[in-house]
């Protein structure tokens, strides 16, 4: 992977006192805190998605090839805007406390909710997803962020949400089995490819 060069200041600690740009991610009572922090994505964040998925692996199932920074541009300031309109977003994803206790602030990828965003597929519905960098697989924090984001979207009165996954990719599968969601219909995507649409009540 390459890093890319930006003069940005660093993002603030989201362990500052909460706001509408600082979204600690909330636990249900009968599961433990995750390991993970959510924010609403700032400017900086395009960067830092770019950094964190520019890798064939995580990009298979998302159009094959890493996007440019503008895609990522755009896609951080939709979800600001989809924050401050809806109360919901795909937050930022930061990496658990060090081993010394302070947060590490490092970018590890995105989760949470969105409009879908295309004209075909599961029209009108709010979408949920997630995506992670490649060294942060196999560890948890796909599902734990998550269901500490679906606490956010459940919390602004939406009542369902979907999710769109292709049907090749296990890894997503595999999450949305253990979110408890239902497969309710098959897409044909524009490029030919299969995709589940789950859906789960809130």
């Amino acid at each position: 992977m390459h890093p890319v060069a930006t003069t940005a200041t660093p993002s603030a600690s989201v362990t500052s006192a909460p706001s509408r740009s600082a979204v600690p991610a909330p636990a249900a009572p009968d599961r433990p805190r995750p390991a993970v922090r959510l924010r609403v994505p700032t400017h900086e964040d395009a960067y830092h998605w770019h950094r964190v998925f520019d890798h064939p692996e995580v990009m298979e199932f998302h159009a094959g090839a890493s996007a440019e920074v503008s895609v990522y541009e755009e896609l951080t300031a939709r979800q600001r805007r989809h924050h401050a309109e809806l109360g919901f977003c795909l937050w930022t994803m930061v990496a658990p406390d060090g081993p010394d206790g302070p947060v590490t602030g490092e970018v590890i990828g995105f989760t949470g909710a969105q409009p879908w965003p295309h004209a075909w597929g599961p029209v009108g519905e709010v979408e949920i997803g997630w995506r992670l960098g490649r060294d942060h697989w196999g560890r948890g924090y796909a599902t734990e962020a998550a269901l500490a984001g679906l606490d956010e979207v459940r919390a602004t009165g939406v009542r369902h949400v979907v999710a769109m996954v292709d049907a090749r990719n296990a890894r997503s599968l595999a999450v949305t089995e253990r979110l408890g969601m239902e497969r309710v219909e098959t897409f044909a995507t524009p490029s030919g490819r299969r995709g589940h649409c789950f859906r789960l009540e809130l």
